[in-house]
């Protein structure tokens, strides 16, 4: 079988692009990077791709004016590379519904606590950490989930727990969460590869 073409949509560093760009080149993920796209045309993803010879578009209100136009245009870019499955990492922009609706089902962020709690509005980045820190939380771990039109929101796919240990800090916290992400958002699209995982929306 052909592998899975993947389209990644980043705001900024993009280290889980990355991690699911490393598992490609190694085998461990049936997989082809298709195209990079960024809201933010000095993202670390962007820099990623084109240090990787992945194809790479700044898409954001500064090149297309109206959320409409950029729902278009992300939604252009990703049927041109005959994406199959888009991957959001670390996207801080809520997809539009084109987008939504040309890949419904086919759409994959990974969150860094354990839905439903934790998530929705507002809860990214240390904001989460510190929460979970705040409520007394035994352990957390990131969550791969499809993508819908809320936050944090759709069908959970899989999650990975860690402990929360005495002591812990959000920074500690996040780095020990974070590995688990680089680890299990390359292992759930390898299981989706091998057809263990199925999306409703993809046909193979």
């Amino acid at each position: 079988m052909a592998p899975l073409r993947l389209g990644f949509l980043a705001s900024h560093n993009g280290s889980n692009m990355q991690a699911i760009l490393d598992a490609c080149k190694e085998g461990r993920l049936a997989a082809q990077p298709a195209v990079v796209i960024s809201n933010n045309s000095e993202s670390g993803a962007l820099a990623r791709a084109r240090q990787e010879g992945i194809p790479a578009c700044h898409l954001s209100g500064h090149t297309h004016p109206g959320r409409g136009a950029l729902d278009q245009a992300i939604c252009a870019a990703l049927t041109a590379h005959q994406v199959e499955v888009v991957c959001l990492a670390g996207y801080m922009k809520r997809l539009g519904p084109q987008t939504l609706a040309a890949y419904r089902g086919r759409v994959l962020n990974i969150h860094p606590a354990l839905l439903p709690k934790f998530g929705g509005e507002g809860f990214y980045g240390q904001a989460v950490h510190q929460a979970v820190l705040a409520a007394g939380e035994k352990e957390s771990g990131p969550t791969v989930h499809l993508v819908d039109e809320e936050y944090d929101h759709g069908p959970v796919l899989a999650q990975a727990r860690v402990p929360v240990l005495p002591g812990d800090n959000p920074e500690t916290l996040a780095a020990r969460v974070l590995a688990q992400e680089h680890r299990l958002y390359a292992d759930t699209l390898q299981r989706i590869a091998r057809g263990e995982i199925t999306l409703a929306g993809l046909t193979r």
